[in-house]
C-alpha cells in the first residue's frame, strides 16, 4: 500500500480521496513548518502533497529514499527544489487551473477597491469621521482596461471587464488577433496599452524579460490618473519608482497583492494614500483551496496507483512504459521547443510538427506536448508538458501534426515549424544511439549540432572571416567553446553557427559581435540538459 504524507494544510475531503482510494494517509500540517521533522520522516514515504509552508530541498530530496511523486496543491513550485527532485526521479506535479477564477476575482476587487478608495474610506468611517468628500472616486464604466497577459487569468479578467462594460486593450507577445478577436480585446503594443489605459492590470509571470515590466521608464509612458493593480507576481512592477509616481500624481492610486519581497512587513507603497494593499491573497477563497487540494489527491493516487501522470511539471504525461522508449525523444522535442520559442518574439498562429520514420509511431501527443513547453517556456517557465496545448489553444495557436515513414538518411527524426504573421521558422532533430539529441536543420540548411546548457546562434551571409571573428571574440572574452557547428544553403549565401559553449556569452560580447556587422543575427540560447 503507497504511503503519502500531507505536510501542510488541506481539506478533509482530500485527505478522504487518499483514504478511499486506499493509500495509506499520515496527515500532519504541523511537519510542513518542521524542516528537521520533515527530514527524519520522509523517508517512509512514496508520496508528499504540500502547499507553499513546506520547502522540499535537495537535503530533504536525499533522505526520501523512497519519494515517488511530489504534489503541490497549487501552481507555485518555487518551495520545491525541482531540478533536485528530476535527478532523484521523483516526479513534481502541481494543479495549475485551480485557483484561476479566484486570482482573477480578486483582481477585479482589487481595481474597485482602489477606484473607489474603499479601505480608506472604510478607515475613516469606523473612526467616526465621516469625511465623505474626501473620497470622490471614478467609475469603471466606460474606462480603459490595459491588461498584461491575457491568458487562463488574464483571459477571465477580460471577461469580467467587458461585462463590466469597460474598453479592454491587451498586451501579449503571444496573443493572437484571432484569439483576441474570441476574447472581445483589442490586441496592442505595451508603448499603447501604457498610454492609454485608466487602469492596468497585470496577469504574466515573473521571468527576465517580465521583471521590472513596469519601470520607470514604462510608467513615465502611463496616462496621467492611471490606476495600477497587481495580483501576478512581485517583481513586475519597480515599486520605488511607483512609489514616486504616486506621490508625484502622475499615478493615481494602486492595488498590490504581491510584492517583490515577501512576506512584506516594510514596503515603498505602505502608508501611501490611495495603495491598497493585501499578503498575497489571490488564490486565497474557500473554493480554489478546496479545487486545488482535491485536485492535487486524485492526480497523486492515479499515479501511485496506476501509474498515470497528470499535471507533472519534470516530465511527460505518459505511460511508464512508453516513458523508457520515449524519454531521448520527449527531451528532443522540447529542445527543438527551447530554440523556437527563444527565437521567436511575434505572436505564434501555427505550430507544425512533423514526425518521420518510428518517432511516428510513439506517443505524439506526449511529444507534441513535450515540444509545445518547450517553446511557450520561453516567456512563461510555469508551463509545463501537460497545461501548454491548453494554453496554446486560450491563444488561438493552431497545432498540427503529420507523420510519415522513414525518408531521407535518418531512421527518424523530428521537424518543428512554427508559422507567425511574418514568417515561418523550422529545425529538426534526431536522436543517435547513444540516446543524445541532435539538431540537424534549421531554416532549411543541414547541420549536425550537439545540444549544451549554453549556446550561440548566429546567422550571416557566406564569407570568409566569420569562424575567425566568433573564435576571436570569444575567446577574448574567456568564453570556452566545446562544439561548434556551421552550415549554409549555398556557396556566398545564407549562412549559420551554432555554438555550445561553457557558459553563458555576456551581454558585452554580444555586442561585439553584433557590431562587427558581419552576422543578422547573434542570440544567445538556453537548454535544460539533463
Amino acid at each position: 500500500m503507497p504511503k503519502v504524507l500531507i505536510s501542510d494544510k488541506l481539506s478533509d475531503a482530500a485527505v478522504q480521496i487518499f483514504k478511499d482510494r486506499g493509500i495509506d494517509v499520515t496527515f500532519d500540517p504541523s511537519i510542513g513548518k518542521d524542516k528537521d521533522k520533515l527530514l527524519s520522516v520522509i523517508g517512509e514515504y512514496d508520496g508528499l502533497a504540500i502547499r507553499s509552508a513546506t520547502k522540499v530541498t535537495e537535503k530533504i530530496l536525499a533522505a526520501a529514499t523512497n519519494l515517488k511523486v511530489i504534489g503541490r496543491a497549487g501552481i507555485g513550485v518555487d518551495n520545491v527544489d525541482i531540478p533536485a527532485a528530476s535527478k532523484k526521479g521523483v516526479i513534481v506535479m502541481n494543479t495549475p487551473f485551480g485557483n484561476s477564477i479566484t486570482t482573477a476575482e480578486h483582481a477585479i476587487a482589487m481595481m474597485f477597491a482602489v477606484a473607489r478608495q474603499i479601505p480608506e474610506a472604510n478607515a475613516s468611517t469606523h473612526a467616526g469621521k465621516w469625511e465623505k468628500s474626501k473620497f470622490m472616486g471614478v467609475e469603471l464604466f466606460n474606462k480603459t482596461l490595459g491588461v498584461i497577459g491575457a491568458g487562463n487569468i488574464g483571459s477571465i479578467v477580460i471577461d469580467r471587464a467587458l461585462g463590466l462594460h469597460m474598453k479592454v486593450i491587451a498586451y501579449d507577445p503571444f496573443l493572437s488577433e484571432e484569439r483576441a478577436d474570441q476574447l472581445g480585446v483589442r490586441k496592442v503594443e505595451l508603448d499603447e496599452l501604457l498610454a492609454k489605459s485608466d487602469f492596468i492590470t497585470m496577469h504574466v509571470p515573473l521571468t527576465d524579460k517580465t521583471r521590472n515590466i513596469l519601470s520607470k521608464d514604462a510608467l513615465a509612458k502611463t496616462k496621467k490618473g492611471v490606476r495600477i493593480i497587481n495580483c501576478a507576481r512581485g517583481g513586475l512592477v519597480d515599486e520605488e519608482a511607483l512609489a514616486e509616481a504616486l506621490k508625484s500624481g502622475h499615478v493615481a492610486g494602486a492595488a498590490f497583492d504581491v510584492f517583490a519581497e515577501e512576506p512584506a512587513e516594510a514596503n515603498p507603497l505602505f502608508d501611501l494614500p490611495n495603495v491598497v494593499c493585501t499578503p498575497h491573497l489571490g488564490a486565497a477563497t474557500t473554493e480554489a483551496q478546496e479545487n486545488v487540494a482535491l485536485q492535487v489527491a486524485e492526480q497523486m493516487s492515479d499515479y501511485l496507483l496506476t501509474g498515470a501522470v497528470t499535471n507533472a511539471l519534470n516530465m511527460p504525461s505518459v505511460t511508464a512504459e512508453e516513458a523508457k522508449v520515449m524519454g531521448p525523444w520527449v527531451k528532443l522535442a522540447q529542445h527543438l521547443g527551447a530554440f523556437v520559442g527563444q527565437m521567436t518574439d511575434e505572436p505564434i498562429k501555427a505550430i507544425n510538427i512533423l514526425y518521420n520514420g518510428h518517432v511516428a509511431q510513439m506517443n505524439t501527443a506526449a511529444l507534441n506536448a513535450a515540444a509545445v513547453a518547450g517553446i511557450m517556456r520561453a516567456q512563461n517557465p510555469d508551463v509545463n508538458m501537460v497545461s501548454a496545448p491548453v494554453l496554446a489553444k486560450e491563444r488561438g495557436v493552431d497545432i498540427a501534426t503529420t507523420t510519415q515513414g522513414k525518408t531521407g538518411v535518418f531512421d527518424a527524426y523530428i521537424k518543428l515549424t512554427v508559422v507567425t504573421d511574418t514568417r515561418e521558422r523550422s529545425i529538426a532533430g534526431t536522436v543517435f544511439s547513444d540516446g543524445k539529441p541532435r539538431f540537424i536543420q534549421i531554416k532549411g540548411i543541414t547541420i549536425d549540432a550537439e545540444i549544451g546548457e549554453h549556446m550561440l546562434y548566429t546567422t550571416n551571409n557566406d564569407v570568409p572571416g566569420i569562424i575567425g571573428t566568433l573564435g576571436r571574440l570569444l575567446g577574448d572574452n574567456g568564453v570556452n567553446i566545446a562544439n561548434f557547428t556551421l552550415g549554409r544553403s549555398d556557396r556566398g549565401k545564407d549562412a549559420i553557427a551554432l555554438l555550445y559553449v561553457d557558459d553563458a556569452v555576456p551581454e558585452a560580447t554580444l555586442k561585439q559581435l553584433r557590431d562587427t556587422g558581419l552576422f543578422q543575427q547573434v542570440r544567445p540560447l538556453e537548454f535544460e540538459i539533463g
